[in-house]
């Protein structure tokens, strides 16, 4: 919005890098502003976190912990990405429609669990056909427009160009190969998976939050080296024009996520629910669709793929020593990974901050990637 008003007078609002710095201090100062508000409200009204009985007992002290903090997140994300991105843009409408979209879902998720008590909260299969819905939405966009368009330069820098239902494949010299149609389905499982880890991960005071901005902060390198023909050409990474404008909607995320934990830290004042945890899954998955990084987002996102995996085994094993020798057992003290560092005597502040440094070596590592590849 800013931009369209004072592009003519101002020529500053032009360089992308001030709009994304600009993006970033404000979803920091909505935080500020509106998170006291929003939790005393919040309060107010009951919206308190259920703590489950068979969890650690280290967190039964935390019912009643006000919940739904996503709302903080959403507004921190949205308003600064009205304010200071491009609306025309193709690539912003798809992010900002996305991470909306999971946000409702989360929303109602939320208030069926607190306010009306549903034990389950929204029915999983209503969750499962709103992401299948926002996959296909997507996929229609990409598939069907012109909107967006995907080149890479070789090493002669001849322009080729990509496939629409094309992967690129990390560590490997021009591994773009195409799935045509089969990339809807890929798509579909991105959006599911990306959303579904983070809900699980988000099980420690600022654990989720400060991964989720790691994740953004590299996302935003690669949206602005994507949108560069030189950088793109010099890094032989897919040159995706136009794409900058995620770097706005990436800073925005690491601005909210950074003014979230302000209240989100051990000790929580505040929880982000499926709210927040649902939105900002589907905003990373989306972004390393639009990205042409969908497999560099396991590695990346590499935390979120242990926690879901630690839960997908655990069920497994219990399931099979079950059947074999007639009583269930347990693979780890608890599932997800997080609970099970906690039992075996982490302290809560260490699983998160340990956390944290393997997102950050994470993050590093797929930095690696653009240049062996």
């Amino acid at each position: 919005m800013l931009y369209y008003l004072f592009n003519e007078q101002y020529n500053l609002v032009h360089y992308i890098s001030f709009r994304a710095a600009g993006a970033a201090i404000t979803a920091l100062i909505i935080c500020f502003l509106i998170g006291p508000k929003i939790i005393r409200t919040l309060i107010v009204y009951h919206y308190g976190e259920t703590i489950r009985t068979n969890g650690p007992e280290t967190h039964l002290k935390k019912e009643g912990t006000p919940t739904m903090g996503g709302i903080i997140i959403l507004l921190a994300i949205i308003l600064p990405s009205f304010l200071w991105a491009k609306l025309t843009n193709p690539f912003i409408q798809i992010i900002l429609f996305s991470t909306l979209w999971m946000g409702l879902i989360g929303f109602i998720d939320d208030y069926l669990k607190i306010k009306k008590k549903y034990t389950k909260g929204l029915i999983a299969r209503y969750k499962i056909v709103g992401q299948l819905i926002l996959g296909l939405l997507i996929a229609y966009v990409l598939f069907n427009h012109s909107l967006i368009t995907y080149n890479i330069f070789d090493v002669q820098n001849i322009k080729t160009l990509i496939n629409k239902g094309s992967i690129s494949i990390p560590f490997i010299a021009d591994g773009n190969y195409s799935l045509g149609y089969l990339y809807i389905p890929l798509i579909i499982i991105i959006i599911m998976a990306t959303s579904n880890a983070i809900n699980l991960t988000d099980g420690l005071d600022g654990l989720a939050t400060g991964l989720v901005a790691i994740a953004s902060l590299v996302f935003a390198i690669i949206s602005y080296t994507s949108s560069r023909p030189d950088f793109s050409n010099y890094l032989n990474i897919i040159h995706i024009p136009f794409s900058g404008e995620l770097l706005i909607f990436c800073f925005a995320i690491v601005g909210s996520c950074i003014g979230f934990l302000w209240f989100n830290a051990y000790p929580a004042k505040i929880f982000m629910g499926d709210t927040g945890s649902l939105a900002l899954g589907a905003a990373l998955g989306t972004l390393a669709i639009l990205l042409k990084k969908e497999i560099l987002l396991i590695i990346l996102g590499g935390v979120f793929v242990i926690e879901s995996l630690s839960v997908i085994f655990q069920v497994l094993y219990f399931k099979y020593t079950k059947k074999k020798f007639g009583k269930g057992k347990r693979l780890l003290k608890m599932a997800p990974l997080h609970h099970h560092f906690e039992l075996s005597g982490w302290n809560e502040n260490h699983v998160v901050v340990r956390f944290w440094i393997v997102g950050i070596l994470l993050a590093l590592l797929s930095l690696t990637t653009f240049k062996l590849q």
